[in-house]
């Protein structure tokens, strides 16, 4: 009896051991085994125009907004950069920026997706109405008790206990853990006006292709808030093939923990207009193309607003082989992988472009191209964002300054560069002006219409001050003065962007005046601005000049970005 007994402490021991030791395991996993079924592919038919067509010279312009995602600034050769040193270059997306208008000193509303995607869809800070932090998708189902059970808390417990070396640790907020989970669905809000609502008002037929990251509940997803078709995903990534396809080269980061997130979790699939999910016929950036080619041949008669977010180049980072193999003289796998999925990127843009003139289209429409924020450090490859400092989820120049070319043959004139500070949100209302929508009356709007700035009727610079923030990290830019305020670590850090544009100079020191005022600013702004729908959990360490998975420095500078 004895000797069962203890057989079976050792058993129970054994169990016990091999949960504690897999949790994080179970943990990471957890989403993506609640996920739901996925169906094979089919086919997908965009609703189709009236005929005959609608007389061009009758019509307002078409406009298509291509968003890609987490793409660095120095990740297109119009820059005079390029992936690998220049080696790939991306000449369909630089023909927009010689074709049309280059914003110089064009911003993202903000440093990650969700709140960036946010400030574009509205022409609003995205703070003004509590999308502050991108959402953690963990998505239970239904039946989950997610009241009872936070599986976002779960989450991002296990990534703040990610092992590190550096001794700027991840930090979890209990408290915020402790509260009851909030019943309220996480997402832009209904009450709120996308361009696609503000088109469709004046006769044009709205579609949306790729990613949304805005909300997936009833009320908030694209076909909720204006959009006629919607064809992608709701969520914030997802696979761009199976990892075990023939046709893929996947490349793994295994010193980022979010990572090891997407791999272990994000499915390869779309739904169309909310339905089943499905799985794409090819690698999805081509396969985002495609849809793209047939949705503008399938509504060349009447005018249309085509929303193209492909959600290349974030990661998992996975080419297709036929991209990869093209590039043999690029001989680090990662950057190679890296490369392959820029290289689809700018195809896709082409294939996009050429669509619209054997259509006829390309002299009336209005094609918009930028990033949601700047090329993320966790990639673990540098100079994507050169020469600026900083990466996604950073106030730093390479967090928010993004590529941002806007062509329009019948009203813009190539080679045309506008050189002060542009933002996101100014699409909102210059997308209004080209299709004739008046703007809402009901609210603060932040964007401004660009067109007249374009065009020479209007001098100046669009913007005097721009705002970015993210929980207790605060950053305004009032003329040539950016100030960035941080409570962790507790500095203020002052830049002079006419005389150090790429913010190596900090000089807070030697304008105590300038700094006061700037603080004004913010506090004002915090006014305006209303309490996070949900709560940050966990606040990250980024290394500002350096990426993810090399060797920390001494006395180097350093942010932490809360979500």
């Amino acid at each position: 009896m004895r000797h069962w007994g203890k057989i079976t402490l050792v058993v129970l021991a054994l169990v016990v051991g091999t949960a504690v030791a897999s949790k994080d395991y179970i943990l990471l996993h957890l989403p993506g085994w609640m996920g739901p079924h996925i169906d094979p592919t089919h086919a997908v038919t965009w609703q189709r125009d009236p005929a005959p067509a609608i007389p061009a010279g009758t019509r307002p312009p078409n406009i298509v907004l291509i968003v890609a995602d987490d793409l660095g600034y120095n990740d297109i050769s119009f820059n005079g950069g390029g992936v690998a040193g220049g080696l790939v270059k991306t000449p369909n997306i630089d023909a927009l920026g010689h074709d049309g208008v280059t914003f110089a000193d064009g911003y993202a509303g903000n440093a990650t997706c969700a709140p960036s995607r946010a400030a574009l869809m509205t022409g609003r800070y995205p703070t003004r109405f509590g999308y502050e932090f991108t959402p953690a998708d963990t998505h239970p189902p239904a039946w989950f008790p997610s009241s009872v059970i936070r599986t976002d808390a779960m989450f991002s417990r296990t990534i703040a206990n990610f092992p590190t070396t550096w001794e700027h640790k991840t930090i979890f907020d209990e408290d915020a853990a402790r509260q009851p989970a909030t019943t309220a669905p996480k997402g832009v809000p209904s009450s709120e006006v996308t361009i696609a609502e503000l088109l469709r008002g004046k006769g044009y037929h709205t579609m949306h292709l790729g990613k949304w990251h805005l909300g997936e509940a009833k009320g908030m997803r694209p076909e909720d808030q204006g959009f006629d078709e919607s064809l992608g995903f709701m969520i914030g990534g997802q696979m761009y093939l199976p990892e075990s396809s023939p046709d893929v080269e996947n490349s793994k980061q295994p010193f980022d923990p979010i990572d090891k997130f997407l791999w272990a979790n994000l499915p390869f699939s779309v739904q169309y207009n909310g339905g089943q999910r499905f799985h794409p016929d090819r690698y999805m950036t081509d396969y985002l193309t495609v849809q793209a080619k047939a949705a503008i041949t399938a509504n060349r008669n009447r005018p249309f607003f085509l929303y193209l977010a492909y959600n290349a180049p974030h990661t998992p980072l996975q080419a297709s082989k036929a991209d990869y193999d093209a590039l043999p003289q690029i001989t680090d796998h990662r950057l190679r992988v890296y490369a392959a999925m820029i290289r689809a990127l700018d195809r896709g843009v082409g294939q996009v472009m050429a669509t619209l003139k054997q259509q006829g289209l390309d002299q009336n429409t209005l094609v918009i191209f930028t990033s949601d924020n700047g090329g993320a450090n966790y990639i673990g490859l540098p100079d994507i964002n050169r020469p600026y400092r900083g990466w996604k989820a950073t106030f730093f120049e390479g967090g928010v300054k993004v590529p941002f070319f806007m062509r329009w043959p019948a009203r813009i004139k190539p080679g045309t560069r506008i050189a002060g500070p542009v933002s996101h949100f100014d699409i909102f209302a210059t997308a209004g002006d080209a299709g004739n929508a008046p703007l809402p009356k009901d609210r603060a709007l932040d964007g401004v219409d660009l067109l007249p700035f374009i065009d020479g009727k209007q001098s100046g610079t669009p913007h005097q001050t721009l705002f970015w923030r993210s929980g207790r990290y605060r950053t305004v830019r009032d003329g040539d003065w950016k100030l960035q305020a941080l409570d962790l670590p507790h500095v203020e850090l002052l830049y002079d962007m006419k005389a150090d544009p790429t913010e190596r100079h900090d000089v807070a020191a030697q304008h105590s005046d300038v700094v006061a005022h700037l603080d004004q600013l913010l506090a004002a702004h915090d006014r305006a601005s209303v309490k996070p729908a949900w709560p940050s959990l966990i606040r990250s360490p980024i290394a500002i000049d350096r990426p993810l998975g090399t060797k920390p420095k001494p006395g180097e500078t350093y942010i932490y970005w809360s979500n």
